[in-house]
C-alpha cells in the first residue's frame, strides 16, 4: 500500500514555516537541502543568486506513518505559489510498476507538470495536476 504525505511549498519563508512546526509538533528534520546544493541539470535555466539558499526540500517525521515536507519556490523553477493552493499530495508506491500505474491513472484528464524520471537524488519521480485542480507528486525509491 502507498505511504500519502503532504508537500508544502512556500514563497522563500520554507526554513522559518518549518522551524515553527517542529517547535510545536516536536522532532528532528529527517533531510534538508537548498537549491544551491542541487546539482546542474541539463535544459534547466541558472539559479539566480538569491533563491542559492532557499528550501529545494525538508521534512519532518511527524509518526512512524507520517511526514511534512516542504521547499520554497524559485523565479528558476516555476515562480511563486498563491496561499491555499500552495501545497501537494506526496505518493511514495512500493515500486516502480506502481509509480507508474498510479501516475497514469491520476492524470487521466488532468495536466502532468514533470514526467516521471529518475531524478538526481536516486528516486524515480513525477508531478502532476490531477482534473480536479489537485497537485500530486510521485515519488519512489529505486
Amino acid at each position: 500500500m502507498p505511504i500519502v504525505n503532504i508537500y508544502l511549498n512556500f514563497n522563500g519563508n520554507c526554513r522559518e514555516a518549518f522551524e515553527f512546526y517542529r517547535s510545536v509538533l516536536g522532532g528532528e528534520f529527517s533531510g534538508i537541502s537548498t537549491f544551491g546544493e542541487m546539482p546542474p541539470q541539463e535544459g534547466m535555466p541558472p539559479l539566480p543568486e538569491e533563491d542559492r539558499d532557499k528550501i529545494m526540500h525538508i521534512s519532518l517525521p511527524v509518526s512512524e506513518e507520517t511526514m511534512l515536507m516542504g521547499s520554497d519556490t524559485t523565479t528558476a523553477f516555476g515562480g511563486s505559489v498563491t496561499p491555499g493552493d500552495n501545497f501537494s499530495i506526496s505518493i511514495t508506491p512500493e515500486g516502480r510498476n506502481e509509480a507508474d500505474r498510479l501516475f497514469a491513472a491520476l492524470s487521466e484528464g488532468g495536466q502532468v507538470t514533470m514526467p516521471l524520471a529518475e531524478m538526481f537524488w536516486g528516486d524515480y519521480f513525477g508531478s502532476l495536476v490531477d482534473k480536479f485542480s489537485i497537485n500530486w507528486m510521485v515519488n519512489c525509491p529505486l
